[in-house]
């Protein structure tokens, strides 16, 4: 049987108060990547249900919803994620030339031991069956989706106090292995989230001159590529 479409009806599509503008636009503008700064206090459930809920509300292709959302908390399992990390992480440094190596290994990345709460946030390709509203032609679009969910939470959690870091560097394996995960469901994000007292006024990177922020006008073009 097909689903039943829903009840609610349209809402007026007013702009916010000058003062709502400013909070939305202050969570943009200062969310931070956290890697190091996170207070061992833990987070509320009501704090965390709020933010799962932002992420939940996130726009998915298809009405598809492909999230969902692994609760870490158990000290065990956060040290082997650790070690997966630190393995993959000396991979990763190898990479780079000899000059940048240092600068490298010198970025903290203590998130998974020091946050209270690790979030692995996954994408289900399934869920909303072989065709899918919108993602005919391109299959990416459940997890494109999913990163939305992630942004949600992430702008959420600035709101509430709560600094987020995304933990990118680990073979996909291990974290599979580690929480059980099954070989059709993605990946997305792990995330390391705590309470924290202070955040970098600059992306944490730019401030360490790992890389700097790229100038906007360099990057809008008007009707087709390459013309400014």
């Amino acid at each position: 049987m097909p689903d039943q479409p829903c009840s609610g009806g349209l809402a007026p599509a007013a702009p916010f108060t000058a003062d709502e503008r400013v909070a939305v636009y202050k969570a943009i503008q200062t969310r931070r990547d956290v890697r190091d700064q996170f207070l061992p206090d833990p987070l509320p459930d009501d704090v965390v249900a709020r933010l799962l809920e932002a992420a939940h509300a996130a726009p998915s292709v298809g009405f598809m919803q492909p999230w969902s959302f692994i609760l870490v908390r158990d000290a065990q399992v956060k040290e082997r994620a650790w070690d997966a990390f630190a393995r993959a992480n000396d991979e990763a440094a190898a990479m780079f030339p000899d000059a940048q190596q240092e600068r490298y290994r010198s970025l903290k990345l203590e998130g998974i031991r020091k946050a209270p709460l690790s979030l692995c946030v996954t994408c289900d390709p399934d869920r909303a069956g072989p065709v899918v509203l919108g993602r005919t032609h391109n299959p990416r679009m459940d997890a494109f989706s999913t990163v939305c969910a992630v942004q949600n939470l992430w702008l959420a959690a600035r709101a509430e106090g709560v600094g987020v870091g995304w933990v990118s560097i680990f073979r996909d394996a291990d974290v599979r292995d580690l929480l059980g995960i099954p070989e059709r469901i993605e990946i997305i994000a792990w995330l390391c989230l705590g309470y924290v007292d202070a955040l970098y006024e600059e992306p944490e990177l730019a401030v360490k001159g790992w890389r700097l922020r790229l100038p906007l006008d360099e990057l809008v073009f008007r009707d087709r590529w390459g013309t400014r």
